[in-house]
């Protein structure tokens, strides 16, 4: 097998003049520094559009993209807005931070000058695209027009007969929301088409597209409100149980997520012909998919709706080998990287090793004082080459933040595991990116801040956290020829260049 490496960074981290990384020309100057320093793949976070807290895993739809990654150049390019109006609107103040509710209500009026002087109903290139997509984009763009009209509360909130899709209703909606819905769909076009021309530039410079699915949607999606019966719903489509985690050493009452749970037994029926469009709809968009939580397909956590904490859920059996047979039997064999983190069981281990796709390894879990020394999984002399390595997940710090945060004893066993005791910690990142880098996995992932050296200040997301995550964004020039040079001689070194 080839050994080949990449660099983890969502779309929203990249620079550009206004206000939030997008499809802009910086995405593709991007690509080409991928290109320049040797690397195979970009991996990013789901591309889905983002609700209250801005978290790309709890997104108004899993098939639709987020308006925000429109390209604003691009819609000035084509006389649909104009530069001043653009540069006038109050976007944020920060290059190295997004502020969220000033994107939220300046980015939106722009998008909406956009889709009135488009004139787009006659456009044969977007009617194709409705008509090809009217599977998915049909109920996401009455879902989106719906909520608008009710001052964005949940589709749980609505007015009955619409909460529950009765045809009158449904028919009145969109005759006197036919303006909403066709803006929603207009958002959809310029995403998809400005994506797909991105995707195809980084495949033509032999960049691969890492995307990220996560496993389950938010209460509040499309996803829920148009196929209630896919989910764990009482007969008033309501949560009967929901996803998250059981408490562990770092968080005593679990985790809870609040996703709907699904009706596996639903799926089975059907062939899991839901999740086969879905995934099918990723191979669209992205190369390769991770799938976040994969041991929710083994066992999934179940906590009753309506408890304060993730303590009282207990484990049931998930859809195992039987769905990834199915999905193999309708789209052929595809790349998939299985997000096995976090306690494994037997049974786990067993399902992973039969769908034979990677797993992950997180180098930042390989020195836990906890954990059982030189056996640990995430040390890399016990890595398997079937396997994608990490210093650090979108959800860890960055890894010079971590080695400051880490017991003193643990920062011992990384030096001498390292067989490093003099560099400065300023500068260790290097010798953990290094240690990843030279391992046998045959896939090697670095989070673009960790190749900066760059501290928790700088990390995507803290966990169970709510308020400063999604925000971190690279500011022009700090991709320097130094770090170029630097990123590009250890991917040689290593055996990783793709030229």
């Amino acid at each position: 097998m080839d050994r080949e490496s990449g660099i983890l960074l969502p779309v929203f981290s990249l620079p550009s003049k206004y206000g939030i990384g997008c499809f802009s020309e910086e995405a593709y100057e991007f690509v080409d520094w991928l290109k320049k320093t040797g690397q195979s793949y970009w991996q990013i976070l789901p591309l889905g559009p983002t609700g209250y807290g801005d978290s790309p895993y709890q997104s108004f739809s899993t098939f639709a993209g987020n308006p925000y990654f429109i390209s604003l150049d691009r819609l000035i390019q084509e006389g649909a807005l104009k530069k001043d109006e653009c540069e006038a609107a109050d976007l944020g103040e920060r290059q190295d931070r997004i502020d969220y509710e000033k994107i939220y209500k300046a980015r939106f009026p722009l998008l909406k000058k956009a889709y009135e002087r488009s004139d787009i109903s006659k456009d044969p290139e977007f009617i194709r695209f409705r008509e090809e997509n009217s599977w998915w984009l049909e109920d996401y763009a009455l879902y989106m027009a719906v909520k608008e009209r009710f001052g964005q509360k949940p589709w749980t909130e609505w007015e009955e007969d619409i909460r529950f899709r009765k045809d009158g209703a449904m028919d009145r909606c969109r005759k006197e929301l036919h303006s909403g819905l066709e803006f929603q769909e207009y958002l959809q076009y310029q995403f998809q088409k400005q994506w797909m021309e991105l995707k195809a530039y980084a495949n033509s410079r032999g960049i691969r597209i890492i995307g990220d699915i996560p496993i389950y949607v938010a209460m509040d999606s499309a996803d829920v409100w148009a196929e209630p019966r896919l989910f764990q719903l009482d007969e008033d489509n309501r949560p009967t149980a929901v996803a998250g985690c059981p408490p562990d050493g770092f968080s005593p009452d679990g985790q809870l997520w609040g996703n709907p749970l699904y009706n596996w037994e639903y799926h089975r029926k059907t062939g899991y012909q839901w999740w086969i469009k879905r995934l099918a709809w990723c191979y669209k968009l992205y190369d390769v998919v991770r799938i976040d939580h994969f041991r929710g397909f083994d066992e999934y956590y179940s906590i009753p709706a309506g408890a304060e904490t993730a303590a009282g859920g207990h484990w049931e059996k998930g859809p195992g080998l039987p769905f990834f047979q199915a999905v193999t039997q309708a789209l052929g064999h595809k790349e998939i990287i299985a997000e096995d983190l976090g306690y494994m069981t037997d049974s786990v281990r067993q399902l992973v090793k039969a769908t034979g796709y990677p797993g992950m390894k997180v180098l930042e879990f390989a020195f836990d004082s906890r954990d059982s020394g030189y056996a640990n999984d995430y040390l890399p002399h016990n890595y398997p080459e079937n396997c994608v390595v990490y210093t650090g997940t979108h959800d860890n710090e960055t890894i010079s933040g971590w080695f400051q945060s880490i017991r003193p004893r643990e920062r011992a066993m990384a030096r001498e595991y390292l067989c490093d005791m003099t560099t400065p910690d300023e500068d260790l990142y290097r010798s953990f990116i290094s240690l990843a880098m030279r391992s046998q996995a045959r896939i090697c992932i670095i989070p673009v801040q960790d190749h900066l050296g760059l501290s928790n200040e700088c990390r995507i997301n803290t966990p169970s956290a709510v308020g400063d995550n999604w925000k971190w964004r690279l500011v022009p020039g700090q991709l320097s020829e130094e770090v170029s040079d630097q990123v590009a001689e250890m991917t040689k070194r290593y055996g990783r260049w793709r030229g």
